[in-house]
């Protein structure tokens, strides 16, 4: 089970700290864009579609890392007193009974969104727009398998604090 855990947290990780690097992309083209629309009166579509392109894949890519650094919105007025115990039978009840099935859910809808997509070659409808809209489409899926993966570790790891508090 630990090196299920390992493996899972390792990918994650590895992602999320390449993820990173593509905020400060986000930043960077933001910054270009506001200088040339503003300064110059100049704008493409694609610098806009490609800032929010950006911004979803730091979401959807970020999301499995922040869950498995803890860094996730959680309301921490009671959880935070907890022991150990109690808090892995939070995270393993919200996480089989809510995470889970909310992301096969998602990960089932977002496939065939985004398989639509592919098959009709969806680009954007904007003259000077982005091709391909099917990645940034996949890029839903791909998000929530690695946050089920995610969700899989967080199980792991609570069963075996369930079973050891002491670890």
């Amino acid at each position: 089970m630990n090196a299920l855990i390992r493996g899972i947290e390792g990918l994650n990780a590895w992602i999320g700290e390449r993820i990173k690097w593509v905020t400060t992309l986000l930043v960077l083209l933001i910054f270009v864009d506001v200088v040339l629309r503003y300064f110059f009166s100049m704008t493409k579509a694609w610098t806009i579609e490609l800032e929010w392109h950006l911004f979803a894949l730091i979401f959807l890519l970020g999301a499995a890392y922040a869950f498995k650094e803890d860094q996730h919105v959680r309301v921490d007025i009671f959880y935070a007193r907890w022991s150990a115990r109690r808090k892995a039978w939070v995270n393993l009840v919200g996480t089989l009974f809510f995470l889970i099935p909310w992301c096969l859910v998602v990960i089932w809808t977002s496939f065939q969104y985004a398989e639509n997509a592919l098959i009709f070659q969806e680009r954007s409808p904007n003259p000077g727009g982005l091709p391909a809209r099917y990645v940034i489409k996949f890029a839903i899926t791909v998000g929530f398998v690695l946050l089920i993966l995610q969700a899989i570790a967080v199980v792991a790891r609570s069963i075996q604090t369930l079973r050891n508090p002491n670890r």
